[in-house]
């Protein structure tokens, strides 16, 4: 251990923690920090017998960083250096590095903000900005700024922006270490080799795999988005290679056991050679022991949160810049190696430079619940590295106050608090809270591990849709030979943990659901706004509560029910496919789902018939449950009705005068002006008057003024121009006659009305109305001059002109000779500038 690269910096950086209570350490991947980092400040005076605290974002780092330190040490796991994960504790009361993962240290800072047996926490492999990190560090830095001055923080990455990880730590200093590694050669593929469909991709993988082990040395390590694409890449393997002794395959991936995955990462033994296939869970921190082959599929799978939809979806993505450096550096840890990417180098350069920050696009909803607790319900009273989007956190509190987490103050409920104690999505937790009055803890753990862990079901059987026909499975009431029986154990585990920690039993236990509708009641506690109801169309469409639509792909059992639960959704397009879902019959939605119905009176115009349509309608959420004719029609329900033929029509239903187009189009013309005279027009509280907007706002300025109106007739009473006025307050209304008024009064003593409709505003006049004037007439305090239209005597436009000078001077001449001939009856001075402006011809003068 004494020749890793990460001890040249170890001194300058136990001499930092000793005078700073924050630091930023960069070190490549292979320089060693993860193991030797805490290690090597087990005896800094200012630990004073408490622990270190070291986050890593993936459990299987987590457990092999904890097996080395203490095989480092001489000693077994959980004496000085112990690991906690979900569902996985070792550690002992003499354990001083505490290794954790995903949300234990959230957990750890929830139970004791000032995390007073603790001295140091570290961040590792923050460059892959998981949300739990950034949570925890947001949480660990107000910690330190109000209960814990002395609490020490250290970030480490191997590819990070070092500056704005310091600037967030109070300016905190940065250490660099350089590394050590091999040179690596990467080679791409060209533009032919690159197949079009991305189900070919495991076909590549195995067919480059076996080209290397016959060309190269060594193991290798290949990179792939995912399990399925692991088990027909090592499927195909198997076939080609199963006879050759000297080549161990070995698969790599979160959910695997123990024993398989440190089968993976451990050396080979003597003349043998290792083919390990991994997701993203290699990239990082793990050491496997051997490598100098890489070949990377330039993929992963990441869930993203779609804001539109409010649900996350599990996409295949190209990985960033970052990352592929990451990847390859794996063939250099220890002599110089190669490195086959599955992508072309121009494809290279258009790869994104890091990795997206999990908080930007990830489901907020558990933030939001842990932020609750912490007792914070506004994200900016916190210090992140990227702020949470407003969108998705509204949206995640909206959730958790619909699942009675939070109050509508955003404060947490005693319910919440339960939810979170369970450590899953508050929709599971939920589910599994909620399921206990009705004596269904078994079926809701089982479900919510189901939908926590990868589908049980495997080939053709993974395209019906129906989850209730896996929890049967789960369950032990039907047999499935061919699903993943390890994801059913885990799945099991999983739900047998959870079940452990719902409160007991309650006496007074609700009647439970029909059988065949156990599955969708408890879909429904989670996903409320996923209730669906068919459309009956030859497309198999749903409509979700929520208001989203909804289809399935290809013909299935589900898709023929009157109403479902949609569990998982693609999330893409207009109608996002149903990926999973439970049937639910009606009278289960009316039963346990009574506080979501709402019952109360509809009205539509029926622009054929002319007439208002009036109905009783029972709804839960977006769904019309059940639709009844009203009998009687209240005025208030008519007045609503009219606002319906209004907006399907249009404005121009109602009854526009001269006065009321020419207030609406001032209004507008200062909006359009705002940024050029923002001195003169940026006090003013003016209203969108775009036509989008107040058909939108009906209600507001048009529904007090229908009061005893049942017909379309009765609209022609309406003054529109008083109404519009209305929406002005009095020092508006003033400001707007001065600044855009709409009528001027020109030298002939004339008032002519300003038409606001064009850019710029015209002011069409009789030529003679303007004699005697020099200047063009202006608005907005007589920095805008209007468009000119000089008229003939018979009102046919002779010159445009926002010059009037320029005009009397240059071109009046000419167009006089022309209306001398024309209108020889009416005056035609040679100098327009000192006649007298008229209207008349000259015998009336």
């Amino acid at each position: 251990m004494s020749d890793l690269p990460i001890h040249e910096v170890l001194p300058a950086l136990l001499d930092t923690l000793n005078t700073h209570n924050n630091a930023v350490l960069q070190a490549p991947p292979g320089a060693g920090k993860t193991t030797a980092v805490p290690l090597a400040l087990l005896q800094s005076p200012w630990l004073d017998g408490r622990k270190i605290i070291m986050l890593e974002p993936r459990r299987l780092a987590a457990r092999s960083a904890a097996a080395r330190m203490a095989e480092l040490l001489g000693e077994s796991v959980g004496k000085t250096v112990g690991y906690q994960i979900r569902a996985e504790r070792k550690s002992s009361r003499d354990t001083r590095i505490l290794v954790v993962t995903e949300g234990i240290l959230t957990r750890l800072l929830q139970s004791d903000p000032e995390l007073a047996d603790t001295a140091l926490v570290i961040f590792d492999e923050f460059h892959e900005r998981n949300l739990q990190g950034d949570l925890a560090l947001a949480l660990c830095l107000q910690s330190q700024e109000v209960l814990r001055e002395d609490l020490k923080l250290l970030v480490m990455s191997a590819t990070l922006d070092a500056d704005a990880v310091a600037s967030l730590l109070d300016n905190a200093p940065v250490i660099t270490s350089e590394g050590r590694a091999y040179p690596v050669e990467v080679e791409y593929l060209s533009h032919q080799q690159i197949p079009d469909d991305p189900r070919q991709l495991p076909a590549l993988m195995s067919r480059k795999i076996r080209e290397l082990i016959e060309q190269q040395e060594g193991s290798l390590l290949a990179f792939l988005p995912g399990v399925g694409e692991i088990r027909q890449v090592e499927s195909a393997l198997r076939e080609a290679l199963g006879s050759r002794n000297d080549i161990l395959i070995a698969s790599l991936y979160g959910d695997l056991k123990k024993e398989q995955q440190d089968a993976a990462i451990t050396p080979c033994p003597e003349g043998r050679r290792k083919i390990v296939l991994a997701t993203n869970v290699a990239e990082t921190s793990l050491t496997i022991e051997g490598i100098r082959l890489v070949v990377d599929s330039g993929l992963m799978r990441e869930s993203r949160f779609d804001p539109n939809t409010g649900m996350n979806r599990l996409l295949t993505t190209q990985i960033s810049q970052a990352s592929a450096t990451q990847r390859t550096g794996r063939a250099g840890r220890l002599s110089a190696g190669y490195c086959l990417r599955l992508w072309s180098e121009s494809t290279q350069r258009g790869m994104a430079k890091k990795n997206s920050a999990e908080i930007l696009i990830s489901d907020l909803a558990p933030v939001m619940l842990e932020l609750a607790k912490w007792g914070v319900s506004d994200v900016r009273e916190l210090r992140w590295l990227d702020l949470p989007p407003p969108g998705p956190t509204a949206q995640a509190q909206e959730l958790l106050i619909e699942l009675g987490a939070l109050d509508r103050e955003l404060r947490i409920t005693d319910h919440g608090t339960m939810m979170l104690n369970l450590g899953t999505h508050p929709r599971l937790a939920h589910m599994m809270l909620k399921s206990v009055e009705f004596g269904l803890e078994e079926s809701a753990c089982l479900l919510a591990a189901l939908l926590s862990d990868r589908d049980i079901f495997r080939g053709e059987q993974r395209w019906d849709r129906d989850i209730h026909k896996r929890m049967e499975v789960l369950i032990g009431v039907a047999k499935n030979s061919g699903a993943d029986f390890g994801a059913i154990q885990r799945i099991r585990q999983q739900a047998k943990t959870w079940r452990a920690q719902l409160p007991g039993n309650s006496d007074g236990k609700a009647e439970a659901p029909d059988q065949f509708d156990i599955t969708g009641v408890l879909l429904g506690f989670a996903y409320p706004d996923r209730i669906a109801k068919s459309r009956h169309d030859r497309e198999r469409r749903f409509l979700l509560s929520g208001g989203r639509g909804a289809h399935f792909s290809h013909d299935d059992e589900l898709a023929l029910q009157d109403y479902i639960v949609v569990a998982d959704l693609d999330g893409q397009g207009r109608d996002a496919r149903i990926q999973l879902g439970a049937r639910i019959s009606r009278d289960a939605l009316e039963k346990y789902f009574s506080d979501l119905i709402e019952t109360d009176e509809s009205i539509t115009w029926d622009n054929n018939a002319g007439r208002a349509v009036a109905s009783i309608q029972t709804r839960l959420g977006r769904l019309v449950v059940e639709e009844k004719p009203a009998k009687d029609i209240s005025p208030a329900l008519l007045s609503r009705a009219l606002l319906d033929a209004i907006r399907q029509t249009g404005l121009r239903i109602l009854p526009w005068d001269k006065d009321a187009e020419s207030l609406l189009e001032r209004v507008r013309f200062l909006q359009t002006e705002c940024d050029n005279f923002s001195d003169l027009v940026g006090s003013l509280s003016l209203p969108d008057w775009t036509e989008k907007s107040l058909l939108e706002t009906l209600d507001e300025w048009l529904l007090p003024h229908l009061d005893g109106f049942s017909k379309l007739d009765h609209l022609k009473q309406l003054d529109v121009k008083t109404i519009l006025q209305s929406q002005l307050d009095w020092s508006t209304q003033q400001q707007l006659e001065s600044l855009v008024p709409s009528h001027i009064e020109v030298p002939s003593g004339s008032r002519i009305a300003i038409q606001y409709r064009e850019t710029p505003p015209v002011l069409p006049v009789r030529l003679q109305e303007m004699f005697g004037l020099a200047q063009t007439p202006t608005i907005l305090n007589g920095r805008y001059p209007l468009m000119i239209h000089l008229l003939s005597p018979a009102q046919r436009p002779v010159q445009v002109t926002r010059d009037l000078a320029s005009f009397w001077q240059n071109t009046y001449q000419d167009v006089k000779k022309e209306l001398r001939i024309k209108y020889q009856k009416h005056f035609w001075p040679d100098d327009p500038t000192t006649a007298q402006a008229t209207n008349k011809t000259k015998k009336r003068m």
